[in-house]
């Protein structure tokens, strides 16, 4: 399995309500600091399955998200992590 299949399967299975950051992502993935190229890999993912607005920076910011950061803001608030 190639570390951008690790990291889909890592992100997939993070809960609603639930966030892991870049980092974390990257050390379940099995490349503890490769969080940079976990944020690339999830910058390009177009499917649905995966819930890439549910990894947020370190410093507890939400970071980027390719389908636009409002979206991930509603998302996260939508799901109870963000409250109002």
């Amino acid at each position: 399995m190639t570390f951008e299949e690790r990291v889909y399967v890592v992100v997939k299975d993070i809960k609603k309500g639930e966030v892991l950051t870049y980092g974390e992502v990257a050390e379940r993935a099995g490349k503890p600091k490769a969080w940079r190229v976990v944020g690339n890999i999830l910058s390009k993912n177009k499917n649905p399955q995966i819930p890439c607005h549910r990894v947020i920076r370190s410093d507890g910011k939400i970071g980027s998200y390719n389908r636009g950061n409002k979206r991930k803001e509603l998302l996260l608030r939508k799901e109870g992590y963000l409250k109002n």
